[in-house]
């Protein structure tokens, strides 16, 4: 695959930033969006637009049969054994919210302790930490070690009985780290707990087989895998599916409704109350589709490359420290970093200033970065439209921002 041409299917990559050609490096908060995904949004709303599920007239039977191919593309994606097990939501932080009000509402009593790990985003933290008070639960977090990954060791000595749900993430969104997803479930499963992952950043970025990795349910958004904002994926096991209670109630969700009483719709419809992001459901689509012809493996390959080669050149910035592995194989394509006696947002600052789009901050991760004993980093990450010649830049600009700030 030649991922040098791949800018020019992202319009967006062709503008300026105070005179000087747009770096994006921002791609674990949010993505870029190829023309087709653009296209194809553009076409529902030019030629198809209606509601879904509620007509039989011409407009709404299209508008239904675009959505229930997304839900289909998104099961073939992930390898979901149904597309029933894929329900649309919001994006990562609604799908956890979800399972932690529904799956975790069901099966979490007072006592019982729900595991998670320090480097959790906070959209896989506070939904658990909520849930733990309310039920009068507990919650414990599995330590990581100094490279950013789990500690087996201390995982092992704290998944016992009394655990009833094991909450982590697929990649962390600061250190980069691949957690082995397959081991955790298996233990976890051994000594009786349920298995929910955040996905949100490995999704776009490597090959995701739910079947694989033994999960019970694992959540996603599209705009960090080339997809609009406003949309994303919860994907649960049927049988649990079949057990819980619906999240929200109101049309759309609901088989029959009578004045005292209600019953619900088949699954996944009765999780999916109300009007649903039509459109972002169909960019979602045609994202997959884009990535599915480039291929996830050749994406988590390029991504490797560069992630090698971003180490190696941000290592000989003087002062400049790297949080996590410095084994590319061992990480995705960010990395986030800081420089002494520099604060991350006037790095970020003067970066923008020479067109370089970074993230400084904690990047909804508090406890981590209290963790490591920083108040905030700066992040750098990849997707398959940088190149070396964008690492290049990077290190440029810091380099620049260390004469203008030192």
């Amino acid at each position: 695959m030649d991922f040098n041409t791949i800018k020019k299917d992202f319009p967006i990559l062709n503008r300026l930033i105070g005179g000087k050609p747009l770096v994006y490096l921002d791609n674990a908060a949010t993505s870029q969006k190829p023309q087709v995904v653009i296209d194809a949004i553009v076409d529902y709303y030019s030629t198809h637009n209606a509601n879904v599920h509620r007509g039989i007239h011409t407009l709404s039977e299209e508008a239904t049969e675009m959505y229930e191919q997304a839900r289909e593309k998104v099961a073939k994606f992930i390898n979901a054994t149904t597309s029933d097990e894929v329900i649309f939501t919001k994006g990562t932080t609604e799908s956890l919210n979800f399972i932690a009000s529904t799956l975790g509402n069901a099966v979490v009593n007072e006592g019982d302790t729900i595991l998670l790990t320090e480097m959790e985003h906070h959209s896989n933290l506070v939904p658990w930490q909520q849930l733990a008070l309310r039920k009068k639960a507990k919650l414990d977090y599995v330590e990581v070690t100094k490279t950013g990954e789990i500690d087996f060791s201390d995982f092992e000595k704290k998944i016992r009985t009394g655990v009833k749900i094991v909450a982590f993430t697929h990649v962390s969104n600061v250190v980069g780290t691949i957690f082995p997803v397959k081991e955790i479930s298996k233990i976890a499963h051994q000594n009786g707990a349920l298995v929910v992952v955040d996905g949100a950043q490995a999704i776009g970025h490597m090959p995701v087989n739910i079947q694989s990795l033994g999960c019970d349910a694992y959540a996603f958004s599209g705009h960090k895998m080339l997809a609009p904002t406003g949309v994303g994926v919860l994907w649960v096991k049927r049988e649990i599916l079949s057990k819980i209670e619906p999240y929200q109630f109101g049309g759309g969700m609901i088989e029959k409704v009578e004045l005292t009483d209600s019953t619900w719709a088949e699954i996944p419809n009765r999780f999916e109350a109300g009007t649903p992001n039509i459109e972002g459901v169909i960019g979602l689509g045609s994202a997959i589709d884009y990535l599915s012809k480039i291929r996830m493996e050749n994406i988590k390959e390029h991504e490797t490359k560069l992630n090698k080669y971003a180490l190696e050149s941000l290592q000989k910035v003087e002062g400049l420290k790297i949080f996590g592995s410095i084994d590319p194989q061992k990480r995705a394509g960010l990395v986030s970093f800081y420089i002494e006696g520099l604060h991350p947002h006037d790095i970020a600052a003067v970066l923008n200033n020479e067109g370089i789009a970074v993230r400084s901050g904690h990047h909804c991760t508090y406890p981590l970065h209290k963790k490591l004993d920083i108040t905030a980093s700066v992040r750098a990450s990849f997707y398959l439209y940088n190149d070396e010649n964008d690492v290049e830049k990077l290190v440029a600009g810091l380099n620049k921002a260390k004469q203008i700030l030192g």
